[in-house]
């Protein structure tokens, strides 16, 4: 046999052994409980990947825990991470309306120890599965999800890092000095009419006062919810100042498989 078929075949034995090894990304829904809540979330992780490794919370936008929360916990199963995509409304609740996912994000957050209970309970649950070493986990939230993690984060939770899409700045709880202990990563459209200037800059002011470790991206003519491809769909049947970016999102996307590579690195401070 000529030198030439052998290397093809070598090199086609070769792919084939690496696909194999691949193994595949599962999803499975699960629940866990914050006191008498039901909440019902899904788990994701990449079967080939042995050992304990990192874990990344999603959390959904103010539509609630959907195809769109879960899409996001695979992409991040991809990357070799088990991820959970969270339930912060109860029982797997979807909003179909506007007026409704706002009642939901409210009952969600007004009482803020109710949802730092959810979000707790979902840390929780992700340290305890077998696959994930406790001590390496993130989270990252888009819109309403992006408000609760930086809210997380303000508190003092004890996560790596965290992640916010086009979510919410503003806070009647700000962090002190050295509350925020997660690095944290933000990216909001400047068109985004959900956030103002002004809050953009009392949010820069307030992380450099507190001495936090976080970086700001704004991308210019980009609007809200720029990251989720359905914004269109949301934005011409309930007549919202939404747009899918695809420029941005998978910008936004690449600088956060960055980030979670540092600061998941077992020597980062």
């Amino acid at each position: 046999m000529k030198l030439r078929t052998w290397m093809a075949l070598g090199i086609l034995c070769i792919l084939c052994t690496a696909t194999t090894a691949r193994g595949e990304v599962v999803g499975r829904e699960v629940t866990y409980r914050s006191g008498e809540t039901l909440l019902k979330g899904y788990l994701a992780r990449d079967t080939a990947v042995k050992g304990k490794r990192p874990g990344v919370l999603v959390v959904h936008e103010w539509w609630g825990h959907n195809e769109y929360a879960r899409k996001r916990a695979r992409m991040l199963a991809e990357l070799g991470y088990v991820a959970l995509a969270v339930d912060m409304f109860g029982d797997g609740r979807k909003a179909q309306h506007p007026k409704e996912a706002g009642k939901f994000a409210e009952e969600a957050m007004k009482n803020k120890a109710v949802g730092e209970a959810r979000f707790t309970a979902a840390l929780d649950f992700i340290r305890q599965q077998p696959q994930v070493d406790p001590t390496r986990i993130a989270a990252m939230g888009y819109c309403f999800g992006g408000g609760v993690v930086l809210h997380m984060a303000r508190q003092g939770a004890d996560l790596k890092g965290v992640v916010s899409y086009h979510g919410s700045l503003v806070t009647d709880t700000p962090a002190k000095p050295g509350d925020v202990k997660a690095k944290v990563l933000i990216f909001n459209g400047e068109k985004d009419q959900m956030t103002t200037p002004e809050q953009v800059a009392a949010f820069k002011k307030e992380m450099t006062a507190v001495g936090a470790s976080y970086r700001y991206v704004g991308y210019p003519g980009v609007m809200h919810s720029f990251t989720n491809p359905e914004a269109d769909l949301y934005a011409r049947k309930f007549d919202l100042p939404l747009a899918y970016d695809k420029k941005a999102d998978e910008e936004s996307w690449a600088e956060t498989v960055k980030f979670l590579r540092v600061i998941f690195t077992r020597d980062a401070r």
